[in-house]
């Protein structure tokens, strides 16, 4: 294989340089962490799992006019992206208590809010991903006050169609993460929709029963990691070419 230039390496990816210009390959590794990288551990085909339900959720996303990053994908591990200025904020949407929003309140886990509520986070591990508001937002420069209108109505867009999406085949979305960057056409940036949509970065739990289908199931130890991603691509159809993962790395 020849040797590509790596451009980034994140927890769970790895951006390398794109066979064209404004283009990056993102590779999904097994790689997982929780609590900023204190707790890891390799899980054997978590990223083959992650790229397919990405792929497929923003392949829908695409076609319902939410633009995003996705371009294709090449292999098991790997899609072909679009290349933007990544926003560094992470932008939380919730639905139902869980998670920081219940400790900080001290909302029972489960809860439903009474309507979505959108967070931003200032990513940064060494600082833990403060919460910020959009004053820190515009002071600092990371986005205008008409990206922050524009992320916040993508987001709430994307909430309606995974809420329907998931809700479809049984699985209750109870929040999720997502990242935005921008694409320059001249002197025009406009947002896109970027990083990865999984259940590394979505909680869902079966709509019948509760039980986690996510990344809460590493986090706390719960076990069936992999079975639980591998249900959530069955549920959605994507497993009929998937090859079978076994579950490792957590002994």
């Amino acid at each position: 294989m020849t040797r590509r230039k790596k451009i980034y390496e994140g927890k769970a990816k790895i951006l390398y340089e794109g066979p064209e210009p404004g283009t990056l390959i993102q590779y999904f590794k097994d790689d997982t962490t929780a609590f900023d990288a204190k707790k890891k551990a390799v899980l054997e085909g978590k990223g083959v799992i992650n790229n397919r339900i990405s792929e497929y959720v923003m392949t829908r996303l695409n076609s319902i006019g939410i633009q995003n990053h996705f371009i294709r994908r090449l292999n098991l591990r790997e899609q072909l992206i679009r290349e933007v200025e990544i926003i560094p904020l992470e932008v939380v949407c919730r639905n139902i208590a869980a998670g920081s929003l219940s400790t900080r309140f001290g909302l029972p886990e489960g809860q439903p809010l009474p309507r979505s509520i959108i967070e931003f986070y200032y990513k940064d591990d060494k600082l833990h991903d403060p919460m910020v508001a959009e004053e820190h937002i515009t002071a600092f420069n990371w986005a205008s006050t008409q990206e922050i209108d524009d992320m916040m109505a993508l987001t709430l867009r994307v909430n309606d169609f995974l809420t329907g999406m998931f809700g479809a085949v049984g699985i209750t979305l109870v929040d999720f993460k997502i990242e935005y960057g921008r694409i320059w056409e001249g002197d025009f940036a406009r947002v896109i929709l970027a990083d990865e949509i999984s259940p590394d970065s979505c909680r869902l739990w079966d709509s019948a029963t509760n039980e986690k289908l996510d990344k809460d199931r590493f986090r706390r130890d719960l076990g069936n990691v992999i079975e639980s991603y591998t249900e959530v691509a069955r549920r959605l159809g994507i497993m009929k070419e998937m090859p079978t993962v076994i579950q490792g790395g957590l002994h």
